[in-house]
This record gives structure tokens, sequence and C-alpha cells, in this order.
């Protein structure tokens, strides 16, 4: 039942790709292109600890724990996969890798050419990644399998009555290492019980970060304009429901100033907002290349991608977009840097959103004014300001160690 499903969602890709699709196009385009790179880049005499990933997120997620690995266990090449085009296009060049390419289809003929392909002495899968097929390889080859930084909710497929078949699955990982308690008490249901609660290797990973984070002239320029007028509000990954609040509020009081990353940039996207700002604004890309005219910018609109964690390094607050959409961004890039957090109603799948909450490192707003309320009171006070950013602050540095903790439960031949 489970290979059907592959090979229909193959079939549905195809015809996806066949009527325009662009992610099916690259998707498939990719699942070509990996057996000629695995031919080349593969050498017959070594052997590979296979890390994957679905996404860009996900590899972020994991990059410690993978970089750890490589330094601990440097007799064995990385081998390191994606599901998705958002990964892979995005990170196809990771040096820290010996081969990149996608993953196959988790079909049988593809699996079996996969280890026919490449030896392979562990396999490392990151947070949600559980494919069927491959499991049942891993096992029967007796390589073992981990799925690190795991985090399960009640709602998903194997918890439910028809969800067992995919629940079994689970009992093929060597061990999972889950985030939270929680998710260690839902394995244990479906007897699921090796299995470790190590955290979350994110916190590790924005502290790297935020110690590579690169120094933006053109932003130095918009916090010295607000030094003694106000505060600089950094907004991230922010969608039009995110942004019609933000400029309200920005329009409106000239003791905030803006630091603007849209969560996509294309240039119909970057007019609309620049009608929509009533005060003086200008895209990061020509302040970048006339740092002097920054210096008149109350807003900064970023039109370009990759600079946005060490654009939070700039800010007295920030503020994380999605959150009137199906889900906020990524919350801990901004808290690493002691500044309170604000972001929408629909944080509660997330965890460290909710944490952030509760020990007083983030706020969620329902509606503008929500968002004046509590903006109004933070630009005013320089105490309450610090009280919050220490608060976010302190429960970033309170949950890292989690890769440290993987690898050291690690059984790498």
């Amino acid at each position: 039942m489970y290979s059907l499903l592959i090979h229909t969602y193959v079939f549905l890709v195809r015809i996806a790709a066949c009527f325009g699709h662009k992610k099916g196009r690259l998707l498939l385009e990719g699942q070509r292109r990996t057996w000629d790179i695995l031919k080349e880049k593969v050498n017959p005499s070594k052997k590979y600890i296979w890390c994957h990933a679905a996404s860009a997120g996900e590899f972020e997620q994991g990059k410690p724990l993978i970089e750890a690995i490589r330094r601990k266990y440097p007799q064995y090449g990385i081998l390191l996969t994606f599901f998705s085009p958002s990964g892979y296009e995005v990170k196809k060049n990771y040096t820290g890798a010996d081969i990149v390419c996608y993953l196959p289809f988790d079909t049988p003929k593809r699996v079996k050419r996969f280890f026919d392909t490449v030896s392979i002495v562990a396999a490392v899968f990151v947070k949600y990644e559980v494919w069927g097929n491959y499991l049942s390889a891993l096992q029967r080859k007796g390589i073992p399998a981990y799925l690190v930084s795991a985090v399960f909710r009640k709602g998903q497929l194997f918890f439910r009555r028809y969800g067992r078949p995919y629940a079994k699955m689970l009992l093929r990982f060597t061990r999972i290492f889950v985030q939270d308690e929680d998710s260690q008490s839902l394995l244990s249901r479906v007897s699921v019980k090796a299995v470790t609660v190590a955290g979350d290797i994110r916190f590790d990973r924005v502290v790297e970060i935020q110690k590579q984070s690169v120094k933006v002239e053109a932003v130095e320029k918009l916090r010295k304009q607000a030094e003694g007028k106000g505060r600089v509000l950094v907004a991230g990954s922010t969608w039009p429901e995110d942004e019609d609040i933000l400029i309200s509020y920005f329009n409106a009081h000239p003791e905030l100033f803006l630091a603007l990353a849209p969560h996509e940039i294309d240039e119909e996207r970057l007019k609309r907002l620049e009608k929509k700002l009533q005060r003086p604004s200008l895209r990061l890309s020509a302040a970048m290349t006339n740092v002097k005219k920054a210096e008149n910018a109350d807003c900064l609109l970023v039109d370009n991608y990759g600079l946005l964690s060490s654009l939070y390094r700039y800010g007295d607050m920030a503020y994380v977009g999605g959150g009137f959409g199906d889900g906020i961004h990524n919350t801990l890039e901004a808290a690493v840097y002691g500044i309170p957090v604000f972001f929408g109603p629909n944080y509660f799948r997330f965890r460290e959103a909710r944490e952030l909450v509760a020990c007083g490192g983030a706020f969620p707003v329902e509606d503008y004014q929500h968002l004046e309320t509590r903006l109004t009171k933070l630009v005013a006070s320089d105490h309450v300001l610090m009280q919050f950013g220490q608060a976010a602050s302190n429960y970033v540095r309170q949950n890292t160690g989690a890769t440290e903790r993987v690898l050291e439960r690690l059984a790498i031949p």
C-alpha cells in the first residue's frame, strides 16, 4: 500500500510538471540528475554517512549536527540529500558535504539502486523525514538510522487508528531524538521506546548564525537615524497581512524606524509596499550601493535574500511574519539577539513560539490595535524593552546543547 502511494505521488508530480508546475519540473529534473551525480561523485572505496533533510529549513536545523559528525568521523564521506527543490536548489553547493543531491523517490527499485550505488554506514534524518522503503532497507542491512530534532503531535497520521502501519515505520529507526517530553509520550503509545529527549538543534544553529552575522552598513545608518528619536523594528519574512498592520503603525508613529524584509521580493510586491509607505523609504540594495542615501530613510525595504538573520542584530524589537497565515517563520533567529519578538495569532503549532510567549520574550498580536498597544509600551520604556529582550535571550541560551546530546548517542561504526 505504501509503495503504491509513492508511485501515485510520482505520477502526480509528472502530471504537474507537464502542466508547467515549477516545483514539479525542478523535482523531476533533479531526480534524473541524481543518478549522474552519484555515478560521478561516489568514491567506490569510501563509506558514507548519509544525512537527509526535506528542505532548506530542515537542513539549517540539522547543519550543526552534520558538521559535528564530519569533525568526529573524518574517515567517512558525507552524502547530503534533499527531497524538496526549495532545499536542493538553495544548498546544492554546500561544501560541508562530499555529495549533495535529491533523494531518489522512495520506491523499492530506486531504493535498491541507491544502496547498490553508495556504501552507507549510518543514516541521519532531520525532523519529519520518515521514508518506509528506505528505512526497511536500512534495517535489513543492519545500518543504524536516526531521526533527529523530531517533534510529534496528536493529530499526526502515526497516532490515528488508520495510521498504525505508518507508526510501525518509526520502529525501524535505531533511535529517535525528540525535542520534548510530549513527543516521547506520544511515541510510547505506539510502542516506540528507543527515544531520547535531546532538545532542538535549531537553538545551537541560531547561536552559530549569530556569531557569523555580518555587518550591514546601510542598516547601521538606519539605527543611527533612530538614536535619540525612537526605536528600530526589524520585520522579517512578512506577508501582506503582517505588512498591513506594520506599515499602518509605522506611518502613524514617527518614533518607529523600520527594516522590512518581505517573504517574497518580486518587483510588483516591492512597488506595492513602497506605495503604502508614507515616510521616507529606500530599498536596501540601493542603500548598500550608496550608503549615504540611507541617512535620510526611516524605512529600509529589504530586497535581497540571505541577510535577514544578520539584520536582527540592529533591531530593538523584531516582528516575524506568517502568523496571520499558515504559521510563523523562524522566531529564534530574532530572539537570539536579546530583543522582544512579535508575531501574528497562528503560532500554537510552534513550541518555541509558545515558550517564548510564556517566558515573556515574545508577544502575539491579533490586529492593529493589539500591535499598537504592545509596541507603544515597549518603545516608551528602556527598562521594559530590556526586560523582555533579556527573557528572549535567556530562553535561547537555556535550550542550547542538543547537538552534543545527539552526537554522543550516535552509534556509528
